[in-house]
């Protein structure tokens, strides 16, 4: 089994625990930071997938994906926080 494939098993598997607590979570910054988890999972597994495929296609992907999930965590924590600085 390859390297890539195993880190692509267990980055699902975070993915998986993570859902269940966005869709279990007690609170507004349970189910945030889930929802975080779960983002930078998907692009972890890009980042993988382009590495077994060998494309480079996906940097550019990766680099638009994570400038959008960190406008997403700033949004979620004005959220949580209920629009207090």
């Amino acid at each position: 089994m390859n390297p890539l494939d195993v880190a692509l098993v267990l980055l699902v598997a975070s993915m998986v625990a993570a859902t269940y607590r966005v869709l279990r979570g007690p609170g507004k910054a349970d189910r945030g930071a889930g929802a975080d988890v779960v983002f930078f999972g998907f692009v972890s597994v890009v980042i993988v997938l382009g590495l077994r495929l060998e494309t480079e296609l996906v940097v550019d992907i990766v680099l638009v994906s994570t400038l959008v999930g960190f406008l997403a965590a700033l949004s979620l924590a004005r959220l949580v926080s209920g629009g207090k600085r």
